[in-house]
């Protein structure tokens, strides 16, 4: 079953004093492309999260935002930088100086300061976290990939339709293409006779050879049994247990090829109106595979 690369999830894991929550994001692109937000101090571990993504998603553009809650008294602990303290009464002393104020400083005012109280610096255990983070992070990715799958449903249906209106198409073409020998003798015939309006003598023989010619060089059986083949791929691929875009992609190319030859081939208004039809379904059909990991 195919997956669309558009899709959203969101997850929370706990343990103890952590709490995790992890939002993830998919978009169309061609190759893989992470972007990652994580919380300092936790930056060790990106490499896991791009290994862990990586068994989910195959293509599309994933954005990742971690959120990560620390309870424990370790990370609530905090440190004075005295210097910076120091530094900051200093000036404060001075205005007070230079404009005679005498009101005290205030201690706010001094433990608002940047950087005169600010979290202590710990080493965080990575491994412990990573257990949390992983179970997280796998909830929010089987979410994603569950709303891929049902967004792949509805595309799937949306191909069946478009691929049963080409191989209709292609009935119809090959039942115009059936006597072109016929079709261009009697074209031929009907054109010298409004040229010479009647007065030479029409030669049946030479007619039918030069319609023959003409029917040999238009002829699109090769193009149609490809094009059937293609519609053939193309289905079979919407049963595969693998990402198949960029197949489907280079199917649709192959496609456009053999109806643009017959195009070029054909002296039929009939097969030429069905294939301008067949090319509109063909890149609707190419746009909606831009949504296919």
């Amino acid at each position: 079953m195919i997956r669309s690369m558009t899709a959203y999830a969101q997850a929370e894991a706990g343990v103890d004093t952590l709490t995790v929550s992890a939002e993830v994001r998919s978009y169309n692109s061609r190759h893989l492309d992470l972007v990652l937000r994580v919380p300092h101090g936790y930056r060790g571990l990106e490499e896991r999260f791009k290994a862990l993504v990586s068994g989910y998603v195959d293509r599309g553009r994933v954005e990742l935002y971690v959120k990560i809650r620390d309870e424990s008294e370790r990370a609530s602990a905090y440190e004075v930088h005295l210097a910076a303290a120091e530094a900051y009464l200093k000036a404060l002393v001075e205005l007070k100086e230079q404009f005679n104020i005498d009101d005290a400083v205030p201690l706010q005012m001094l433990a608002h300061a940047d950087g005169v109280i600010k979290p202590a610096e710990q080493e965080r255990d990575l491994d412990q976290a990573w257990a949390v983070l992983k179970a997280c992070l796998e909830d929010a990715l089987g979410q994603l990939n569950a709303m891929r799958e049902r967004e792949g449903e509805f595309l799937c249906g949306d191909f069946q339709e478009r691929l049963s209106m080409i191989e209709t198409s292609i009935d119809r073409i090959e039942t115009a293409a059936t006597d072109m020998t016929a079709f261009y003798q009697q074209r031929l015939t009907e054109r010298i006779a409004t040229l010479t309006k009647g007065v030479v003598e029409l030669d049946p023989a030479r007619i039918a050879q030069e319609a023959a010619i003409l029917a040999d060089r238009s002829d699109i059986s090769e193009e149609t049994v490809r094009a059937r083949s293609h519609l053939h791929q193309f289905r079979m691929l919407l049963t595969a247990d693998e990402p198949v875009g960029r197949k489907l992609n280079f199917l649709l190319q192959e496609f456009n090829r053999e109806f643009n030859t017959m195009a070029s081939k054909a002296g039929n208004a009939d097969i030429s109106q069905t294939i301008v039809a067949v090319k509109s379904e063909l890149e609707k059909l190419r746009e909606q595979v831009q949504n296919v990991e």
